[in-house]
This record gives C-alpha cells, structure tokens and sequence, in this order.
C-alpha cells in the first residue's frame, strides 16, 4: 500500500493481531476500518474510553487520497482535549494519522497513570520501535 502523502510504499506492522501500514519517510499511519474497530475493542475492554470521529464538512477536503480507494479523503476530529485533525475515507476504508496523532489519540483513550497505559506505551513501542510516546507527540500537527 502506497504512503497518502508522499506516495512510498508502506511498511506492513502486525503487534496483538492488530495491523497497521507505517511509512517510514513521514511517520504517518494507516488503520483499515476493520483494524481501527480491533484497537479500539483491544483498548475498551482494557478500560479505555471511546472517542467519537465527526466529519467537519467545513473544512476544505484534504489533498489526499485513499491508499486503497484512490478516492480524496475528508478532514475529520477524532478526540476531544485536544481535538485533531486527520483524514477519513469517504468510504470509510480507514483513517490516516499524520506523525504522532495516532499516540496522542491512544495518550487520550488512555490517559497517562491509568493501569492501560503501559499496554499502550508496549503497543507503541513494539509497533513503531519507539522507547516512549513524548518525543513522538511534541511533533507540529492540527490540534484544536
């Protein structure tokens, strides 16, 4: 699957069943619908709380294209302190996260201190070969 960004292909990562396409030239994720539904449900049933996706139709469609579609996704939120800005399939296909979003996103399912935190700092660590989540998350990116 080629990078929505900057067109490479991305890296393939498998960690507790769970797939996720890294690019390794932006850092950005790609989660499949159905991959995205499985982290969640991972989380959840670890105590964590769910976050609501509202598409924003004011915001101009992003440049971007469905790695698996082709067709231009939509800006959508996802959380709430602080909101972020990432890109949806129209089709709903999956979501792409620019660099750090997806670990802000999962500091907020599950906040720092609370016992799933380490579960989400080992996923993060494993997927992306990352020794902690700040460095990641101090990284520039659409927050409200």
């Amino acid at each position: 699957m080629k990078c929505p960004v900057d067109r490479r292909v991305m890296m393939v990562v498998e960690h507790r069943h769970i797939e996720l396409d890294f690019c390794t030239k932006c850092s950005g994720v790609w989660l499949d619908s159905d991959e995205l539904e499985l982290l969640i449900d991972v989380l959840v049933s670890e105590g964590a709380k769910v976050l609501a996706i509202e598409v924003d139709k004011s915001v101009r469609k992003a440049l971007r294209k469905c790695p698996i579609c082709g067709e231009k996704m939509e800006k959508a939120w996802i959380g709430h302190d602080p909101k972020i800005l990432i890109d949806r399939c129209p089709r709903e296909h999956g979501l792409w996260f620019d660099a750090g979003e997806i670990q802000k996103v999962l500091c907020e399912m599950v906040p720092p201190g609370s016992p799933q935190y380490q579960n989400v700092v080992s996923f993060l660590g494993d997927a992306f070969q990352a020794t902690h989540m700040q460095g990641m998350a101090n990284r520039p990116q659409d927050t409200v």
